[in-house]
């Protein structure tokens, strides 16, 4: 693997940590209608598994966020594209990077509520922290594909 292969592989992690984090609130809105008990027994531990698998997936991508950055360029990469598309891919960063510092806090403060039994807790803090978890793994997707793929600064000459 080649350091310029890191920012393909990071959204990948996220894409990935996106698919299972839409399995595990398949699972959960599926045990919150179950009537029968060892059915929802069964979807909340599926819940718990793809919540953490997609935590640490998170996790994985982050280290490799971080590594791509101290090796290649520091923290700006150059956005090639240019006129309105310009405004719509910071608009998309600057909410992708405020809300990627949020949820540095609220996924692991959600985990623990879940971990400790405190569900009501964990529903209460989940409701806000899942949409906002989801719009970051999806937006980091996107991000790559502004960068690398669509508008890559490189193709500007």
């Amino acid at each position: 693997m080649k350091i310029q292969d890191i920012p393909a592989l990071n959204a990948a992690l996220n894409a990935l940590a996106t698919v299972i984090m839409t399995v595990g609130f398949v699972y959960i809105r599926r045990a919150l209608c179950a009537k029968d008990p060892a059915l929802r027994a069964a979807l909340i531990a599926k819940h718990r598994a793809s919540m953490l698998a997609a935590g640490v997936v998170s996790a994985v991508f982050l280290v490799g966020y971080v590594t791509h950055k101290i090796l290649v360029q520091g923290v700006h990469t150059k956005f090639g594209g240019e006129g309105a598309i310009r405004g719509i891919y910071y608009a998309m960063l600057i909410s992708h990077i405020i809300l990627a510092i949020a949820i540095a806090y609220l996924v692991p403060r959600t985990f623990w509520f879940a971990l400790k039994g405190e569900f009501e807790k964990h529903r209460r803090w989940a409701r806000f922290t899942f949409p906002i978890w989801y719009y970051v793994s999806v937006t980091g997707v996107l991000v790559y594909f502004f960068l690398y793929q669509w508008w890559p600064a490189a193709a500007k000459t």
